[in-house]
């Protein structure tokens, strides 16, 4: 079994927008970029990877970089480094790992910037309004 160890090393926001100012409708560009694979000598990978997330309008910006640590047994890390090699896009597990952490982080740092976080929120349907479908849980209609 594969298991990833996410780091990150460097991150930069910034909001270029006013705080008295409101926030413009935006639209949200996030690119996650695994940008290599490294074989370490205990048969353990390292993959740096990029996170960018630009508003449009330019109402801020932020960036992280960061390390992916993948360990596993020694025939399972030689074929994700294998598959690498042959410009094969790396395991989900891999890529779920680094975005999950990555993207936490983002909706913090927006949260400390005041801006509108990099995924989407889950949308509730106005009242009185009826929905496409039956909600999940418990019915405790009479």
């Amino acid at each position: 079994m594969i298991r990833v160890n996410v780091s990150i090393s460097s991150v930069s926001a910034e909001r270029y927008l006013d705080f008295r100012k409101p926030i413009p409708p935006i639209q949200i560009n996030t690119n996650l970029n695994l940008t290599g694979m490294e074989k370490k000598p205990d048969d353990s990978l390292e993959v740096p990877f990029v996170l960018t997330i630009n508003y449009n309008p330019s109402v801020a910006q932020i960036s992280m970089k960061g390390r992916a640590f993948v360990v596993g047994e020694k025939g399972e890390t030689d074929k994700v480094y294998k598959d690498y090699e042959e410009k094969k896009p790396p395991p989900p597990v891999i890529v779920q790992s680094v975005s999950n952490i990555a993207f936490i982080e983002s909706v913090l740092i927006s949260r400390t910037l005041n801006i509108p976080p990099p995924i989407p929120l889950p949308q509730i349907p106005e009242a009185g309004k009826p929905t496409d479908k039956k909600p999940s849980g418990m019915d405790y209609s009479a």
